[in-house]
């Protein structure tokens, strides 16, 4: 049986099983998963509280194994592939039906479809779609925050990058990755803060940085978790 418990904003998702055992076992799979197995007859409060107790080892070793995951390189697009959106895994599910859609459903990104050739055509078209709304969303906050300082972009655009997450150019003009729908939100609003303090200092001088700073205290942290992503 699958169950979750809440942790301050996480959400830990387990599979639990009763056996004949005399003491309850928490494992965390290279997959990400949190397997529990609990002596019969075990309350699932009981449970639950062990959990929440364990939920720190967990998320360390969530975050360790996810360290080592191959998640921005070539896909193939078949069911029980691991994929990244927001900073969580999310394993793809394709079911074969007439209407083609794309939809996240619990830990699954489900993909409808009756040519399973249009798998990474769907899952793309929808990945690009989300960038477009929500990088937007996000990149518009930010930049409410950064008028104080009399700058604004004339532009946002999303264009794929190989090598880079965003850029500024000379005129203003903001450009980001789609492939960035895919980080945690830290990771999001590092890349937009950064290229809006571009928009005051063009280089990455001491002043440059000392704004970063001042706009993202924390900006260092999320710039590792994205430099691991794209490892």
């Amino acid at each position: 049986m699958t169950e979750s418990i809440e942790f301050g904003s996480k959400r830990i998702d387990f599979h639990l099983d009763y056996s004949n055992r005399k003491s309850l076992g928490i494992t965390v799979t290279p997959d990400l998963e949190v397997s529990v197995k609990a002596p019969i007859d075990t309350p699932i409060e009981k449970v639950k509280e062990k959990i929440i107790k364990k939920a720190p080892w967990i998320i360390r070793q969530q975050s360790f194994f996810l360290t080592f995951h191959p998640k921005l390189t070539d896909r193939k697009f078949v069911g029980g592939e691991t994929h990244l959106y927001f900073g969580r895994q999310y394993r793809l599910k394709i079911i074969f039906d007439q209407v083609e859609c794309v939809k996240l459903k619990g830990k699954f990104i489900e993909v409808t479809t009756l040519d399973k050739a249009k798998v990474e055509e769907l899952v793309s078209n929808w990945y690009l779609q989300n960038a477009k709304n929500k990088l937007r969303a996000i990149a518009l906050e930010l930049i409410e925050k950064f008028k104080k300082y009399k700058v604004e972009p004339n532009s946002i655009v999303l264009i794929e990058m190989p090598t880079r997450w965003g850029s500024c150019t000379a005129k203003g003009k903001i450009i980001l990755n789609p492939q960035l729908i895919k980080a945690p939100k830290g990771c999001i609003e590092y890349v937009i803060i950064h290229e809006l303090c571009h928009l005051i200092h063009h280089d990455h001088t001491r002043k440059f940085l000392d704004l970063q700073t001042r706009e993202m205290p924390n900006w260092e942290k999320w710039k590792m978790k994205l430099e691991k992503l794209l490892a």
